[in-house]
């Protein structure tokens, strides 16, 4: 594991602990306050930060996502096709050129294989 990535774990890991005591917390205190005192402001005080550490926890997981929708990868792969008749149209063999694609998507895989067996 890179340090970059020790530390962005590290961080989001931290942001969901804080953000999950303090969700807790709110809840805990709104029901205290509305039944000690029912003080309206100080309610919705609690109430508000309860939510804005929902949102930051909502954000801080989603915008740590790092896989790509399958759209995309849908996407790249008409690309590539159409890459591909294109350029047997103009007069490469096109056997040759889905054996080399297949070769760089496996040169790919194992690449990646290595990489994340080496975290």
């Amino acid at each position: 594991m890179t340090t970059s990535s020790r530390n962005s774990s590290l961080a989001l890991r931290n942001i969901r602990i804080i953000c999950s005591v303090i969700f807790v917390a709110g809840i805990a205190g709104m029901i205290i306050t509305s039944i000690a005192g029912n003080n309206v402001g100080l309610v919705n005080t609690i109430g508000g930060t309860t939510a804005i550490s929902a949102l930051v926890l909502l954000v801080a997981t989603i915008s740590s996502n790092t896989t790509r929708p399958d759209v995309f990868d849908e996407a790249a792969a008409e690309r590539l096709e159409l890459k591909i008749a294109s350029l047997a149209k103009s007069g490469a063999d096109e056997n040759e050129l889905r054996e080399l694609v297949r070769q760089a998507a496996q040169l790919g895989r194992n690449n990646l294989v290595e990489i994340t067996s080496s975290r």
